[in-house]
């Protein structure tokens, strides 16, 4: 973790005092309970540790302050600075053994994810989620509808098999209009996003590792990301890293609060662990385009402002007349970081079956207490709570809206909120 300290994820004061609810969280994840005993055992070492080192400081300091004295006076104090250096070896090696006992700590803490909230769904895999709303309709043409990748190719808009050429499976290629039509997704997501209160940023696509675990994304996950040597960069799995990073290590105006911001980002996952899985087209890719939400707000504001994103995020289908559906993700099923997370799918007619498209998650102070991100109230500093949400990533988008917009002959009919940035009305 290089020279960086970090804070906990999670309030290690929390665990210290109640062993048995995170235990019982745990268990609603799927994860292993043993981390929390040894975490509690190593923390017991840690104060011990720290209350001997500062008796013997305490000792130091006094005695020194006697050792002035004594040569002061002229007279030989080597006896005690005999035994004031057995105190400060003593003294660092405490410091080594604590220094030890908290890297340790944070070993297991890295690997433990935010607690789920009372109102999320028990469950132990997708199966599990609970479907609270749906929207809009299927297409339901009499006829047989081509799949995005067949009409990509019948209409020269999309060629997965150039972006393999190019860079390997799982890297799209957009052509003509297929290339415009999503400059125009991302377009209208940003204006649409800034009309409600979000600041636009455009960030940079690498990043350092810093910045890599200040959003918890590595160590736990650096085997789906992409790494360049020897810089140590990595390709952005997602606009949430650089977006939670512009405030690390800072103390936010409470006054100003919630601070939104909405960000365009290519994204890179390797998705090592992915193979076997359906690969077809943009159904799993290792590069896709998305319109990130993030969100810096005060604690007892999280929740009514996660709904709120979610509103945001749902409104750009409703604009473009997607069918979708949101479900509240099941506590085995949610993102590490998420305390409450709620997916948004959309419907792909020539697959017939519900899309992924974005996710919208409050994940509380976990992320601000490893980015040190505060604010102050009342002369008392407090960890921000981060909410974030796709608004939307393109991929999965992009094949609900051409299957679902097709018609009998093959072409696709613009939705009228899109054609403003396509500057036209079919792809034919």
């Amino acid at each position: 973790m290089g020279n960086y300290r970090w804070s906990n994820m999670l309030d290690l004061k929390l665990i210290r005092e109640n062993p048995d609810l995170i235990k019982e969280k745990l268990k609603a994840r799927n994860m292993k309970i043993e981390p929390v005993d040894s975490i509690i055992k190593l923390d017991l070492k840690r104060r011990e540790f720290i209350s001997e080192v500062e008796k013997l400081k305490g000792l130091r300091n006094n005695v020194s302050a006697e050792i002035a004295k004594i040569k002061k006076e002229g007279l030989n104090a080597d006896e005690k600075i005999a035994d004031m250096k057995k105190v400060s070896d003593n003294i660092k090696e405490l410091d080594e053994k604590l220094a030890d006992a908290e890297n340790e700590i944070d070993n297991f803490l890295r690997d433990i994810p935010n607690l789920p909230d009372n109102s999320v769904p028990l469950g132990k895999t997708s199966d599990d989620n609970v479907q609270f709303r749906i929207w809009g309709e299927k297409a339901s043409g009499d006829f047989k509808y081509l799949d995005h990748v067949e009409l990509g190719k019948k209409l020269d808009i999309l060629d997965f098999g150039i972006g393999a050429k190019i860079s390997g499976s799982g890297f799209p290629f957009y052509r003509g209009k297929g290339a415009i039509l999503e400059r125009a997704l991302i377009n209208f997501m940003l204006d649409t996003h800034k009309s409600n209160g979000y600041t636009e940023v455009l960030m940079p696509f690498l990043v350092n590792r810093t910045s890599m675990e200040a959003a918890e994304k590595v160590p736990k996950f650096e085997e789906d990301m992409y790494r360049t040597e020897p810089d140590d960069l990595f390709a952005i799995p997602t606009a949430e890293v650089p977006i939670v990073n512009i405030h690390r290590d800072e103390i936010m105006d409470a006054k100003h609060l919630p601070v939104k911001y909405c960000g365009y980002t290519a994204c890179f996952r390797r998705e090592a662990g992915s193979y076997g899985k359906d690969t077809k087209g943009f159904l799993r890719v290792h590069q896709f385009n998305k319109v990130e939400l993030i969100n810096f707000c005060l604690p007892e504001d999280s929740y009514a402002q996660m709904e709120e994103m979610l509103n945001h995020a749902c409104g750009i289908l409703e604009m473009l007349n997607i069918h979708y559906r949101i479900v509240n993700v099941c506590t085995g099923d949610m993102g590490f970081a998420a305390n409450k997370q709620y997916d948004i799918e959309v419907w792909s007619p020539a697959e017939n079956k519900w899309l992924e498209a974005s996710s919208v998650s409050n994940c509380t102070d976990f992320q601000s207490r490893r980015a040190m991100i505060r604010f102050k109230r009342d002369k008392k500093t407090e960890y921000v709570h981060i909410l974030n949400g796709s608004g939307l990533a393109t991929s999965r988008l992009y094949v609900s809206l051409i299957e679902s917009n097709q018609t009998p002959e093959g072409k696709i009919i613009v939705p009228k909120s899109l054609q403003k940035y396509t500057n036209f009305e079919i792809i034919d």
